[in-house]
């Protein structure tokens, strides 16, 4: 199980960036420990370190899956995730457009102004 912990902080890392997992692992406390580590252990070290899709690919899908959600916080972390992953920002939009047939015209609205967001952050980085 070590294993799983150790590749999923690395392919955490790897995805989200060191800032944002180490502001995640100083806020961790005793009632969000275990929490962080089953997101590690298996969201990260089980599933993201698969073969069967690349990152750009799981990307894809977290970003959709999230648009339909609703979860916008999440969502524009995964922006961030999917540009490191190698999508592009035109790439990002027709995830987006895409999503616009299957979870409603709002919700992409929505998404596109998140992702506008998170794209101009990224440009003053």
């Amino acid at each position: 199980m070590a294993d799983r912990y150790d590749d999923g902080m690395r392919v955490r890392r790897e995805v989200l960036g060191d800032d944002h997992v180490d502001r995640a692992e100083a806020a961790k406390d005793a009632f969000t420990e275990d929490f962080q580590d089953l997101i590690t252990r298996y969201a990260w070290g089980s599933v993201w370190t698969r073969q069967g899709l690349d990152r750009r690919m799981r990307s894809v899908a977290v970003l959709t899956a999230l648009l339909a959600r609703g979860h916008w916080d999440e969502f524009a972390m995964h922006v961030r995730a999917a540009l490191r992953n190698g999508l592009t920002r035109d790439e990002i939009g027709e995830v987006i457009l895409q999503s616009a047939v299957y979870c409603g015209v709002p919700t992409a609205n929505h998404g596109f102004a998140v992702a506008r967001r998170v794209l101009a952050e990224a440009d003053q980085a």
